[in-house]
């Protein structure tokens, strides 16, 4: 059996009839002992859309290729599509909503690139600037940067990391002008603090685990192509998830969007059976 293959063959445990979902630490190692190969794909697939500017932009730090800073940011542009059709693909998981992983990310890809790719470029910047600002003393042992400014950094990008989720799951579920995408996402965020704070900060413990236990974490560095987002994600997802599907009842729209469905695929069908027992 291949490492993204399913293997359907074989009986599982199955699920009690109406069993309420699982929530906190359970319900993220439930998702990611079900899903781990398709998260391992979403993680694939988002990690080929940001390397060419993740690479650009590690270049330019090192001075090794001249202009690769800002070519960093021209690549940056299918970063807002790839994570708007994570944040789908991963938030379906949660949703438990059977569906095709690969078709899914594609879909929601191009149905976002054009939309989301400036708050792709917007968010690259950001978090280049960021690791620039911090990089510049570590490098040149500047006597003028002070803990203020760290803290202020800080603060900022905490900020940052707890909007920028709202934002991609709305290019991936609701049809808004960015504006309004960003303005509803910095509300949710903040009336919703401590969820976002939650969902942040434990977003964010695996990369500064990654930074902080240098030089052992090295060993782990090479994982991130395949599960270095999603995990992060999945930790993120979890806090703020139910927020913004209750806020725009999601579930039940979807549910109500698929019964409708079904009920004029069954009419259909019964006109047609109708139809043709008319012309036996």
């Amino acid at each position: 059996m291949s490492l993204f293959k399913r293997d359907f063959s074989k009986a599982g445990p199955g699920v009690a009839k109406d069993e309420p979902r699982k929530v906190g630490v359970a319900r993220f190692f439930e998702i990611v002992a079900r899903e781990y190969r398709d998260l391992m794909k979403i993680n694939v697939w988002f990690f080929v859309c940001v390397f060419p500017s993740i690479g650009m932009f590690f270049l330019g730090l090192l001075g090794i290729f001249e202009f690769a800073l800002m070519l960093s940011i021209i690549a940056a542009y299918p970063i807002g599509g790839a994570y708007s059709a994570s944040m789908f693909c991963m938030t379906r998981m949660l949703r438990d909503d059977p569906g095709f992983v690969w078709e899914d990310f594609k879909r929601k890809f191009k149905e976002n690139l054009r939309q989301a790719g400036l708050a792709g470029l917007i968010v690259a910047m950001f978090i280049y600037t960021q690791v620039f600002l911090f990089w510049l003393p570590l490098m040149a042992d500047w006597a003028f940067v002070t803990s203020p400014w760290i803290i202020f950094g800080l603060l900022m990008f905490l900020l940052f990391t707890m909007v920028t989720p709202y934002v991609f799951m709305h290019y991936a579920y609701i049809k808004l002008p960015t504006f309004k995408i960003i303005k509803n996402s910095t509300l949710l965020a903040l009336s919703n603090f401590g969820r976002s704070f939650a969902g942040a900060i434990f977003g964010l413990l695996p990369w500064l685990a990654l930074i902080f236990l240098l030089p052992n974490a090295l060993l782990f560095y090479p994982l991130i192509p395949f599960i270095g987002f999603v995990f992060s994600w999945l930790m993120t997802l979890s806090w703020i998830w139910p927020v913004f599907n209750k806020h725009f009842a999601i579930e039940e729209t979807l549910i109500k969007e698929q019964q409708e469905k079904l009920r004029i695929s069954a009419v259909n069908k019964a006109r047609s059976d109708a139809t043709t027992e008319e012309e036996a």
